[in-house]
């Protein structure tokens, strides 16, 4: 995928629901991302970027057992201020979330789903 489909997809997922605050797409050691218009970010750019190395680590780790419990289709991590959820993209590539406490983050969830697989061949 190139870099104005990362951006287009970021776009989509987050007038998706208003209750997405932060879409980022990382691949490739680049970071797409996009926060909703008036909210200020937890996290630093730097703290982001290094939190989604981390999460592309664990994804690589989840592989690991796919051919005994399946593909991981997304991870949820509940934290005392948000919901993030991280979804695979392209070949190594992560989606990353971050979604306001007071969602249905499983709705969110299926409907972020529907936007990457029309990305997706």
């Amino acid at each position: 995928m190139i870099k104005l489909e990362y951006e287009k997809i970021c776009d989509q997922i987050l007038e998706c629901d208003s209750n997405i605050r932060y879409v980022g797409i990382y691949d490739y050691g680049e970071l797409y991302d996009k926060m909703r218009t008036g909210l200020k970010s937890h996290l630093s750019r730097e703290e982001t970027e290094m939190s989604l190395s981390q999460a592309v680590y664990r994804w690589s780790t989840r592989k690991k057992t796919a051919h005994k419990i399946g593909k991981p289709i997304y991870a949820l991590a509940k934290y005392e201020k948000i919901y993030r959820v991280t979804i695979p993209i392209g070949g190594a590539g992560l989606i990353l979330i971050s979604v306001d406490l007071d969602s249905d983050v499983n709705s969110i969830v299926e409907k972020i789903l529907t936007i990457k697989n029309q990305y997706s061949s």
